[in-house]
C-alpha cells in the first residue's frame, strides 16, 4: 500500500510511519513539523511539509501521485492537537486545528485521494462513562473540547460516509506510552514540550528533572481517590492502526483501543517506583478541569474483527520500555 501519514513526523504518526515501512508499504508524511521531528524519519519515509488546513496543497499531493500512477490507498490521519487541559483554556484553537482543518483533508480526499481513512480518535468522546468498560456503543458526551474536537470529526466522516461512501475506521484510543525499537535503531519516546502526560512526567522525578509529580486530585469516586486511566503501548497502537488500513472496511467503524485494565495515578507512581528503585515523591494538588474519574475500554470489537493482539499488556511491560528509553535520552529530544 501506499498510505499518506498526516501528523506523521510525531510521537505516534512516526512511529507508524516506520512500522509501515518494516511490512514492505509506502509511507509518505505530511507534517507541519510544529511538534514533529523530520529528523527521527527512517530512511525509505518520504516527507512532505505543509499544513493540514490548506485544502490546495492536498489536492495536489494526491493528484501528482495519480499522475504517476501511483497513487494513494489510504490516508491514516494523526495530525491534531492532544492536550485535553490546554482545550479548556483555549477550545477555538483546538477546534480550528482538529476539526476545521480536518474537514479540508476529507474534501481533498473526495475531490482526488483515496476514499480509505483511518482517523486517529480518542477516548475523550466519551467524557464521563455510564459504565466500565467503556463499549463502542457508549454515549459520547465528551467533558472537554479536545474530545469534542475528535467527535465532530467522526459525525463528519458518518455523513461523508453515508452520502459520499468514503470508507474509514475511527480508533478510540486511550493513554498512549512506551517507547519501540525502531527500524535501523531509531526510537521515538514519548516527550512534548511542555510536558503534560502521566508517565513521562513521573520518569522525569528519578531521572532528577524534577523533585516530585503532582497528583492532581485525590478525591475522584476511585478506589485510591485518583483518576484511573487506561494504557496502552504506542507499538501496539501502530499495529492496530495498520491492520485497519489492512483490512479495508466497506463501511464506517468504531474501535477502542486500550489494555482493557485501568490503573490509578497512584497505581501508575508505585509501578514506576518499582521498576526504577527511585522513591518518587508525590504531592497532592486541585483537580484539573475536564478529567473524567475513569477512562477504560473494552477492545474486545477489534480483536475480534481485526485480531489485533497487544504485545504489551500490562502496565508494568509499558512503563518499562518508556524508562529504558528515557535513561538515553534524559532532556526528551534535547539530548
Amino acid at each position: 500500500m501506499k498510505i499518506l501519514v498526516t501528523g506523521g513526523a510525531g510521537y505516534i504518526g512516526g512511529t507508524v510511519a516506520g512500522l509501515l515501512i518494516e511490512k514492505g508499504h509506502k509511507a509518505v508524511v505530511f507534517d507541519n513539523l510544529g511538534h514533529g521531528r523530520r529528523d527521527l524519519l527512517p530512511a525509505g519515509v518520504e516527507f512532505i511539509e505543509g499544513e493540514l488546513a490548506d485544502r490546495r496543497a492536498l489536492e495536489t499531493i494526491f493528484v501528482s501521485a495519480r499522475n504517476e500512477n501511483q497513487p494513494f490507498d489510504g490516508v491514516l490521519h494523526f495530525a491534531a492537537l492532544i492536550e485535553a487541559g490546554e482545550s479548556m483554556v483555549r477550545p477555538e484553537v483546538f477546534f480550528r486545528n482538529n476539526t476545521a482543518s480536518t474537514l479540508s483533508l476529507l474534501e481533498a480526499m473526495l475531490a482526488c485521494g483515496p476514499k480509505q481513512l483511518v482517523f486517529s480518535s480518542t477516548a475523550a468522546v466519551y467524557g464521563e462513562p455510564e459504565s466500565i468498560p467503556i463499549q463502542e456503543d457508549a454515549r459520547l458526551v465528551p467533558a472537554n473540547p479536545y474530545g469534542q474536537s475528535k467527535l465532530l470529526v467522526e459525525q463528519m466522516l458518518a455523513w461523508l460516509n453515508r452520502i459520499h461512501g468514503l470508507r474509514y475506521a475511527s480508533l478510540r484510543y486511550f493513554n498512549v506510552a512506551g517507547a519501540p525499537e525502531g527500524p535501523e535503531g531509531v526510537t521515538r519516546g514519548e516527550a512534548h514540550e511542555p510536558e503534560t502526560h502521566l508517565i513521562p512526567l513521573v520518569l522525569q522525578v528519578p531521572l532528577g528533572r524534577r523533585d516530585r509529580i503532582m497528583i492532581f486530585g485525590d478525591d475522584y469516586d476511585t478506589p485510591d481517590g485518583t483518576c484511573i486511566r487506561d494504557y496502552i503501548h504506542i507499538k501496539d497502537l501502530a499495529q492496530a492502526h495498520i491492520l485497519a488500513m489492512e483490512k479495508k472496511r466497506d463501511t464506517a467503524s468504531h474501535y477502542n483501543l486500550g489494555n482493557g485494565a485501568g490503573y490509578s495515578v497512584k497505581e501508575v507512581i508505585e509501578a514506576t517506583r518499582r521498576i526504577t528503585g527511585h522513591a518518587i515523591p508525590a504531592k497532592v494538588g486541585a483537580r484539573r478541569p475536564g478529567d473524567p474519574p475513569a477512562l477504560v475500554g473494552s477492545a474486545e470489537k477489534i480483536k475480534r474483527e481485526l485480531d489485533w493482539r497487544p504485545q504489551y499488556p500490562d502496565l508494568e511491560s509499558i512503563i518499562q520500555s518508556a524508562w529504558e528509553w528515557h535513561q538515553r535520552h534524559p532532556g526528551g529530544y534535547q539530548d
